[in-house]
């Protein structure tokens, strides 16, 4: 059939590519994402209007109620200089005329986010807006007509058939209609008179654009409820309440949360009911399959737990009482439940009891004795799992009691993914190696120093590279006569020598205990403050996939990077003679992710000295303290930024036994013993190596 007035039929057609043989070729700069090639915007902006005496009453409300909701969401008002509540994005315009202020709201719109979204919603701070519904609206409606939707309204005296939006109900916009309405706002600004600014907008749209308010389009209706006063949202039983997308007037705050309140629960009690009528059809229809009844999973609708092929990809449970937890993140076997953990377990044990009630009442009515036992695991698959065992007390409708034990299972399914917005990075950002020596580092220098060579100097990659000479107070008294580190500076002069544009300079320190915060303290006090560190050990092989991917993951003032190198086991223990697997592929195979290491790490300048201010403040004079700390528990308790953890194959160490310096606190010795046991080879090749030996020695 053929198109109708008013559409469009679009056919794809292939652009042939063709080059001027006459203009010198140019390369093409392609966009980082495909999104920003396309041409693709955001779905839904939102501007929020109000006032100073609204300021931080209404329009706080309504950040707390609904912004989170929408993708992105800013408040204009006519106040120049107000202080701007926390959490807002406040744009003020100097004058707080309402005309001046709708014509002011409506330029930087456009000016600024114009060509970033399709949608624009204009509402009040005396405005509920359901967020979800008001998305889900947008979803529906094309986004190539010029959409002019809200609450019509007539004008006073006007033509009938003329209708413009109330803005006390909001109003939405298409991306269509503002860019052609954006060349007649002067025009508007001073040919229209008018005391609302809704009404002044809405005239401006129909004299120009010819284009009247409208409550429904596209099958889509904009259900909109007028507040009385003295109204009690928990009574309002109306159909016309309920289905409203936007409420008004609000008169104070204390009501714009009753309202949030209230829908949130209307809304809540809808997708209970939509995943009760899910989980009917999921029934019916499982009956029907092949393998009937038995393929129904529990709960229904949520993935069937995760089958292991082979014992080393079995889901272990973690056992927890109401005080202990028996799985400990130190890997201690016991530690009292606290925090999230413990909130987690009461929650869990509530929803329990509520479900077993909803269940046996009015016939039994079950309260709490005693948890016997708790479990828990993670399934990637389907969330977090718990089975319990409860000691309960029945009592039945005629008041008799029984205690009874009884095991109950639950599910907390993973719910809604999410992408959570990271700041633009790129991989041009030079980085500063931080390689700090001690005595017993220096037979393993020489491997560095060519690795750094090969894949930073030859390939010229932004990198640089400070060395760190750590003198023990012996050492550093004889330095006159016997340098230590002679032989060190000798290679680093050969490398100045054979690439004249590089300087590789070094810092001498004279400490017993080498800790990463004290050297970091010298370190950081040479660099300008937007250095971004890699904090290096002698045994990293620098290659550039990971300096790339650490550019990457260190975001400043937002993320730092401690990756898990790769540790290659004991070449005597793994392979006892034979030929060592040299093939690429295999590389990960005869090792393992050294989890106990910290001594690698990405970070800025500014973020460590943000930290180390905290830290200091917390301190005091107490220096001592800085021996027990690295630099992963500084920005864990110091900086508020996100800690990025994560395993890094581009970091592969060779296997070499570390010293451990006794001077350090327990536990960074502890850590450090148990990298190097860790290290030596799988519990195969262990056993081998034992078995070997007890043969040799039975013989």
């Amino acid at each position: 059939a053929a198109p109708g007035p008013g559409h469009e039929e679009f056919r794809p057609r292939i652009v042939p590519y063709y080059r001027d043989p006459n203009k010198p070729y140019k390369k093409v700069l392609r966009t980082r994402y495909i999104q920003t090639e396309l041409g693709f915007h955001e779905r839904l902006f939102v501007a929020v209007l109000t006032s100073k005496a609204t300021l931080n009453t209404l329009a706080v409300a309504v950040n707390k109620t609904v912004a989170h909701h929408f993708p992105r969401l800013l408040y204009f008002t006519g106040l120049r200089g107000a202080k701007v509540p926390h959490g807002m994005v406040l744009v003020a315009h100097g004058d707080e005329r309402p005309i001046w202020l709708m014509y002011q709201t409506v330029r930087y719109i456009h000016q600024h986010f114009g060509s970033d979204y399709d949608w624009f919603y204009i509402m009040q701070d005396d405005t509920y807006a359901q967020a979800e519904q008001v998305k889900a609206l947008v979803t529906h409606l094309s986004i190539n007509q010029d959409v002019y939707l809200g609450r019509a309204e007539e004008f006073i005296g006007g033509d009938e058939q003329a209708r413009y939006c109330h803005g006390g109900f909001g109003y939405l916009i298409s991306r269509s209609l503002l860019l052609k309405l954006h060349p007649h706002l002067d025009s508007c600004r001073n040919e229209i008179l008018s005391v609302r600014p809704d009404e002044w907008l809405g005239r401006c749209i129909i004299d120009f654009l010819g284009i009247p308010c409208v409550s429904q389009l596209q099958g889509q209706h904009y259900h909109t409820y007028e507040l009385a006063k003295n109204t009690e949202p928990e009574k309002e039983e109306e159909e016309e309440f309920q289905a409203a997308l936007a409420v008004h007037p609000v008169s104070d705050m204390t009501l714009m949360y009753r309202l949030h309140k209230h829908f949130s629960r209307i809304q809540l009690d809808r997708t209970y009911q939509e995943i009760q009528d899910l989980q009917m059809q999921i029934r019916n229809l499982t009956a029907l399959t092949p393998a009937g009844e038995a393929g129904l999973t529990w709960p229904v609708g949520i993935n069937g737990p995760f089958l292991p092929k082979s014992r080393f990809e079995v889901i272990s449970w973690d056992y927890f009482t109401e005080q202990h937890l028996f799985s400990c993140p130190d890997g201690s076997p016991k530690c009292e439940l606290s925090g999230a953990s413990k909130a987690d377990v009461s929650e869990i044990i509530e929803s329990a009891l509520e479900q077993l009630n909803s269940r046996y009442q009015p016939l039994l009515r079950f309260s709490k004795r005693q948890l016997l036992n708790g479990y828990r695991r993670f399934d990637p698959t389907r969330g977090m799992e718990y089975t319990l065992d409860l000691l309960l007390e029945a009592v039945t409708q005629k008041g008799h009691s029984h205690i009874l034990a009884k095991r109950v299972s639950l599910v907390r399914p993973l719910s809604k993914v999410e992408i959570i917005p990271m700041p633009y990075v790129t991989e041009a950002t030079q980085v500063q190696l931080v390689l700090p020596l001690t005595v017993q580092d220096l037979d393993f220098v020489g491997n560095f120093l060519d690795m750094f060579a090969m894949n930073t100097l030859d390939t010229h990659d932004n990198a640089l590279l400070t060395l760190l000479f750590i003198y023990h107070p012996y050492d550093a008294q004889r330095v006159s006569q016997v340098d230590v580190f002679a032989g060190v500076k000798a290679m680093v002069g050969d490398l100045e020598k054979r690439y004249a544009e590089v300087k590789i300079p070094w810092i001498s320190v004279k400490t017993e205990v080498p800790s990463q915060v004290k050297l970091m303290d010298i370190v950081s006090k040479k660099h300008p403050v937007d250095t971004l560190f890699f904090l290096a050990s002698v045994w990293t092989e620098i290659n550039m996939e990971f300096l790339n991917r650490c550019r990457m993951n260190t975001i400043s003032n937002w993320q730092v990077f401690f990756p898990v190198h790769f540790q290659e086991f004991n070449p005597a223990l793994v392979y006892r003679g034979e030929q060592t697997a040299s093939s690429g592929t295999d590389f990960l195979r005869d090792g393992h992710f050294d989890r106990h290491s910290f001594a690698e790490a990405c970070f800025y300048n500014s973020d460590y000295m943000t930290a180390r201010t905290k830290l200091a403040a917390d301190i005091l004079d107490r220096d001592e303290v800085l021996e027990s700390m690295e630099l992963f528990d500084v920005f864990l308790h110091y900086s508020g930024l996100h800690l990025f953890r994560a395993v890094e194959p581009g970091l592969v160490q060779k296997y070499a036994l570390r010293s451990c310096n006794p001077r350090l606190s327990e536990e960074l010795y502890h850590r450090c013993v148990l990298s190097n046991l860790e290290g030596l080879a799988s519990r195969s090749h262990l056993a081998m190596a034992l078995f070997e030996q007890e043969q040799a020695n039975s013989t």
